[in-house]
């Protein structure tokens, strides 16, 4: 399997991703911003598009629409409506992207793989580009853990402490949305919420503790990104349907095993 170098490369890119995706997950699971997560997602279709409409890369529009997206989902903080402002938003991005594709057909086949992933096709420049993202995504994750995480789980007393929350919560979207725009090169904007939540929200099924529950997040991600990838190259399966059926797997299993603990 490892003499093919697009295997090689697979590997390295889904290690990077998942350990990336793991970490900034199980906070986006731990503060309940699932939806706004998908939604970065979904928004950076038209980005990808628009992005091969003008001649650039796809990967790179993406980027710069979930990020707009990310810093809007942030300064909108915990205000009323805020969920059917990113539903609107999130509508209204899909059309755009439908739009794009309409006046540029030819870029039908890099719109798959912009929706479903395509993590076989990955090249090694590619793959140095993902991880120096993922090296900037941890360091800033890193700086801002500590008020992220009381922010999260005390809101009201850390902003009596003098923590804000608005611009903590806009720099997290802006982690999460290049996050976001990482997870699509393996399993598309669909299906990024596999990647992105399931193993993190396993994890919290499962464990306690801030530390070993981001540890055991990566651990899960990485392991179901290689156990995927190993799967699709014996069955010749698409990798983005084995991770989304092992993410989802892990977290009906992870339920199960919380009834049987409850039930002793």
């Amino acid at each position: 399997m490892f003499d093919y170098e697009f295997m090689r490369n697979a590997f390295a890119a889904c290690t990077v991703v998942a350990i990336v995706t793991g970490a900034v997950g199980y906070f986006l699971v731990l503060r309940g911003q699932t939806f706004a997560g998908h939604a970065l997602a979904h928004v950076g279709f038209p980005g990808a598009t628009g992005a091969g409409l003008l001649g650039l890369s796809p990967f790179f529009g993406l980027t710069i629409f979930t990020v707009l997206a990310g810093i809007g989902i942030g300064l909108l903080g915990e205000r009323a409506h805020r969920d059917v402002a990113i539903g609107i938003v999130l509508t209204l991005s899909l059309g755009l992207g439908l739009l794009f594709l309409h006046f540029y057909t030819a870029f039908a086949s890099q719109a798959t793989n912009v929706l479903f992933g395509n993590v076989l096709g990955i090249s090694f420049r590619t793959v140095v580009i993902l991880a120096a993202l993922s090296l900037a995504i941890l360091v800033s994750l890193t700086f801002i853990s500590r008020p992220l995480l009381f922010a999260s789980l005390q809101p009201e007393l850390a902003e009596a402490k003098g923590v804000n929350l608005d611009l903590v919560s806009t720099l997290f979207m802006i982690i999460v949305a290049v996050t976001t725009a990482e997870a699509t090169q393996i399993v598309g904007v669909l299906l990024v919420f596999a990647l992105m939540v399931a193993p993190a929200a396993t994890t919290l099924r499962l464990t306690r503790g801030v530390l070993r529950g981001i540890l055991v997040s990566i651990a899960l991600a990485v392991a179901i990104a290689w156990i995927s990838l190993w799967l699709a190259f014996e069955t010749d399966w698409p990798t983005s349907f084995w991770i989304t059926s092992l993410g989802a797997t892990g977290y009906l299993g992870a339920g199960l095993i919380q009834r049987l603990k409850a039930a002793q």
